[in-house]
């Protein structure tokens, strides 16, 4: 019965008892495999987590041990004229000057930290409650809007990294804020912050920026200024107060309350603070740089004296004091602009240097720069003419049988040269000659040519190249007759340094443009110390600038300017085809003009003309602060009066008498008799045809 019973049991039992012995079979069976499965997800987690240990380590570890990349803030290298005055920046599109944390306004740097980041003191430079706060922000929204970027992160992402909105620059931006708070104090990174933080209008740091908006170092920010300063950085095109006034006095309050509210201000100094009124400055006009010419040679011979690329020379914060002297700099510009036609083509060129020191202190190359970046103050393609002669005459007077009144004919002239193989006939300006014997002073105020050859023909050619030579000319010069006419180019630039050693008593020193370069921190890179020699003796310095005054007498070539001059003046003119030039000079300047065209067009004989009257109003502006005074007579010099006609010592029967400058030694001891014998009393067998005068005549001969 019972296993009948048992047979006979409901059929859906069954299954059921089936099921139960299955699932036990199912539960034991399945147990190795749980552990199996446990002990994987174990070892995920545990490699996990030693993952993520790892990868702290490595963290830690490169911040501890791995180097900051080497990061520069780019500053403007200024150019100084000689009184200290900024006359160009070499940006290369940076506006920076760096300074010290203590030569900052305490108020700007409490209104940049309330502005940027209050608990800056506090944190290692990431902040971990600003970051988790905008974490949530942007996942809230699905966006990377939200900052919470310290000031040390800030400052990282400006040196190292780009700007982009992702979460690697991100963990790359905390990175590089571990290793700066690792290798800088706070005070040290605030500094840089403030010194490389982009305040709008191109300007970087905050010295720069008060300069350009309040007019004023960064020390002397007020607390109102300071707080609109702070608030630029945020957005410089929108809170600039050169653009929209209104927002930057809207970002300004809300700084000064930030303030206020971090206990940096109180609250009568925030309102107080609010309704100040501020004097913004105006945006510089573009005026046009200063001396462009002459700031591009100083940035050429910056880049030689330092061995800087373009870049460390632009953006290395040097200081380069020149020898420029800005009102001199602006009086031949303007010399140049009023003697030059408005309308045309026409050029000219202007180096004036200081013959005492040989500081270049100023400089044209050409009539815009802005067209042209040309320096013709450096061509060394266009002949000097005449203005070559007084080379020529201060190698000849060096010789003591050449002498001021040494006399050749004024006529057509051939000269043969070269063991009489070859001939030079040469003329003079329109083929006028005075068809008789002159002495070397009408030579030089008529500049005439014959007189120029015959001299160097005496003297010899080699002579006078090896006088160019110690006067600082370089150019190629062949030992030739014409050489005596400047036939061979030389530029404005060794013209003006030549002709320093006739203003400097016969010393010549060399040019001058850059006295010092400083780097960033006042440390002294390169410093002037230039050569300075007697090439010429003073006497015949001296009597070299006596002969070049008469160039503005009536009849000389300079007469016509005479009367814009009213100081004693020495110079000599020069003219070609293609170039005229005025190469003329005090006591205490020396300035080489050139006029013509850069493609070799002739020029007009009223173009020939205006060398002259720009070196003249140049002159009496640049010096119109200095009172005149004449050459310095040196020892070696005597002056006797001499008849013209001549050449000999002026009798009281001679209708002219010119008083001449020798060196002592030269002058003349025969007295003239072609007017009549000079009236003396005759001693015994001392009669007007005596023997005894002869015989005293061929002694002093």
């Amino acid at each position: 019965m019972n296993g009948e019973l048992d047979n006979q049991r409901p059929a859906q039992e069954q299954p059921a008892l089936k099921d139960g012995i299955m699932s036990r079979e199912m539960t034991a069976s399945d147990t190795p495999s749980r552990r199996r499965k446990g002990r994987r997800l174990g070892l995920i987690a545990m490699g996990m987590a030693a993952f993520v240990i790892l990868t702290i380590g490595a963290v830690a570890a490169s911040i501890r041990y791995v180097p900051l990349p080497s990061a520069s803030f780019p500053q403007s290298t200024q150019i100084l004229d000689a009184g200290g005055n900024v006359i160009a920046s070499l940006q290369g599109g940076v506006n920076r000057r760096t300074v010290a944390l203590r030569d900052l306004s305490p108020w700007l740097i409490k209104a940049t930290l309330a502005a940027e980041d209050r608990r800056f003191y506090e944190h290692s430079g990431v902040d971990l409650r600003g970051l988790l706060r905008a974490a949530w922000v942007d996942v809230r929204h699905m966006s990377k809007e939200q900052g919470a970027s310290t000031l040390t992160q800030q400052l990282a992402r400006n040196l190292y990294l780009s700007h982009e909105r992702t979460w690697k620059r991100k963990l790359m931006e905390a990175w590089y804020a571990a290793k700066l708070e690792q290798a800088y104090s706070k005070d040290e990174i605030l500094e840089m912050y403030l010194n490389q933080i982009y305040y709008g209008h191109g300007v970087y740091g905050a010295e720069a920026a008060a300069r350009l908006y309040f007019g004023k170092p960064a020390k002397e920010l007020t607390l109102a200024e300071s707080a609109m300063l702070a608030g630029i950085p945020k957005g410089p095109r929108y809170y600039s107060p050169h653009l929209r006034l209104d927002q930057a006095k809207s970002r300004q309050r809300k700084i000064l309350k930030a303030m206020s509210e971090t206990g940096f201000i109180t609250r009568e100094q925030e309102r107080a603070a609010a309704r100040e009124e501020l004097r913004i400055m105006p945006l510089p006009k573009d005026k046009g740089q200063t001396a462009p010419y002459f700031v591009d040679y100083v940035r050429k011979l910056a880049a030689e004296y330092v061995q800087l690329d373009e870049q460390l020379l632009n953006e290395g914060g040097l200081q380069i004091v020149t020898t420029l002297d800005s009102r001199m700099q602006q009086a031949a510009e303007e010399a140049v602009a009023n003697q030059l036609p408005t309308d045309g083509e026409l050029q000219a060129a202007l180096v004036a240097i200081d013959p005492a020191t040989g500081f270049i202190k100023a400089m044209v190359g050409g009539r815009d720069y802005g067209r042209n970046q040309f320096n013709r103050a450096f061509a060394t393609t266009r002949q000097p003419g005449s203005a070559f002669k007084p080379i020529v005459y201060a190698t000849a007077l060096a010789d003591p049988t050449f002498t001021p009144v040494t006399r050749f004919r004024s006529a057509p002239t051939t000269f043969y040269y070269d063991d009489n193989r070859k001939i030079y006939r040469p003329s003079n300006f329109n083929d006028r000659y005075f068809n008789g014997d002159i002495g070397l002073r009408q030579a030089i105020k008529s500049s005439d040519n014959i007189y120029a050859v015959n001299t160097i023909m005496q003297v010899g050619p080699e002579k006078v190249i090896d006088t160019a030579r110690r006067l600082g000319i370089t150019s190629k010069l062949d030992a030739v007759p014409s050489l005596a006419l400047g036939t061979f180019p030389v530029s404005p630039f060794e013209m003006a340094s030549a002709f320093t050693a006739f203003a400097g008593g016969g010393a010549r020193t060399e040019p001058v443009a850059i006295q010092r370069i400083l780097d960033r921190n006042g440390r002294v890179l390169y410093e002037a110390h230039p050569r300075r020699e007697q090439v010429l003796s003073p006497a015949l310095a001296y009597v070299m600038s006596n002969l070049m005054k008469s160039v503005f007498d009536t009849g000389g070539t300079a007469h016509r300017v005479s009367r814009m001059i009213t100081r004693p003046v020495a110079g000599k003119s020069g003219t070609t085809s293609s170039d005229a030039w005025f190469v003329g000079y005090t006591p205490e300047l020396v300035a080489s003009v050139w006029v013509g065209y850069d493609r070799g067009r002739a020029i007009t004989s009223t173009e020939a003309h205006r060398a002259a009257p720009i070196f003249a109003e140049f002159a009496e502006k640049a010096l119109a602060s200095v009172p005149a005074r004449d050459f310095p007579v040196p020892e070696g010099v005597v002056s006797v009066y001499v008849d013209p006609s001549t050449g000999q010592l002026a009798s009281d029967k001679c209708p002219e008498k010119v008083l001449e400058t020798f060196l002592a030694g030269t002058e003349p001891t025969d007295t003239c008799t072609v007017h009549g014998e000079p009236e003396k009393d005759a001693g015994p067998g001392e009669g007007p045809s005596s023997w005894w005068r002869k015989v005293r005549r061929w002694w002093r001969l």
